[in-house]
């Protein structure tokens, strides 16, 4: 069983946080996926507010890197929940992206993030 954390800011992620799921409020940009890529033990899979999607993927391209690490990687739509808030993320989030390693794992767009999470191993 893991454990599920909420972070309004993927900015807040920690040691603790090592192997377990997170929803963050945060977009899926680089900066933001930078914060996950440099934990020497990261989480088994993070979500985060898509954003938009942005110019040229701006919002979501952190998917990637997080899969260039292991941990899976899904994108929430901007339409459904608010960014910033990760317990709106949790509760209204649906998600528009993924990464590889999220669609491995079962996970597919248009899926709600409560779903996702159990489907991860979180009540």
């Amino acid at each position: 069983m893991r454990t599920l954390h909420l972070l309004d800011s993927i900015s807040a992620i920690d040691p603790v946080h090592a192997g377990q799921v997170i929803v963050s409020g945060s977009h899926g940009g680089v900066s933001a996926a930078r914060f996950v890529v440099l934990e020497p033990k990261p989480p088994h899979a993070v979500f985060y507010n898509d954003a938009g999607v942005g110019k040229d993927g701006a919002g979501i391209v952190g998917l990637d890197m997080l899969q260039s690490v292991g941990v899976i990687g899904a994108a929430y739509s901007h339409q459904s929940a608010r960014i910033g808030e990760a317990a709106d993320g949790l509760a209204h989030g649906t998600l528009s992206h993924l990464n590889e390693l999220a669609l491995r794992a079962g996970l597919r767009a248009g899926m709600t993030v409560q779903e996702a999470v159990r489907l991860l191993g979180c009540d």
